[in-house]
């Protein structure tokens, strides 16, 4: 049997769409808990680089489907009898790195305290793309590569904004 037949019998729509939905909610319920975010980023003193507020939540979507494709790729991996818990719970621990971040940064208006937990996350993100590589490859650690370096840009994007808008 060829390689596309397997994974065609090998995909899992329920698994799939709940990896999907899992990272695609967290956003959702953090933006309806803070709905004044939009208001609050365009209230700020930016730097020159700083993208508009439109460009969030495109980009984050798109994040969180790759997150969730990346995760349902490792997850499957049970199925073949492959020990992928601890890649899955170093995952989760950045969804909620991740979920927490809005949090501090516009509920609390902590811009220092978001740009040190940013950097945990971007840890967490990076331990999580090194144990999907163990468990399922490169394909799966590469659908990670786009939120890595968006945690780069938005934690200089936050540093600056720690600089203008608190010191």
């Amino acid at each position: 049997m060829s390689n596309k037949m397997q994974s065609k019998k090998n995909f899992k729509l329920i698994p799939f769409i709940t990896a999907l939905l899992i990272p695609i909610s967290l956003g959702l319920i953090v933006s309806i808990f803070i709905p004044n975010m939009k208001s609050l980023y365009e209230s700020l003193q930016k730097p020159f680089f700083a993208p508009p507020s439109i460009a969030f939540p495109i980009v984050w979507t798109i994040l969180y489907i790759l997150m969730g494709i990346a995760s349902y790729k490792v997850y499957i991996k049970k199925y073949e009898n492959i020990d992928v818990s601890s890649a899955i719970f170093v995952y989760e621990i950045q969804l909620l790195l991740n979920i927490l971040w809005p949090i501090i940064f516009f509920s609390f208006r902590l811009y220092g305290l978001a740009f040190i937990e940013l950097f945990i996350l971007f840890i967490f993100v990076i331990l999580t793309t090194i144990r999907f590589y163990q468990k399922a490859g490169i394909k799966t650690a590469l659908l990670l590569t786009p939120y890595i370096f968006w945690l780069i840009y938005a934690g200089v994007l936050n540093f600056y904004l720690w600089m203008l808008n608190e010191m």
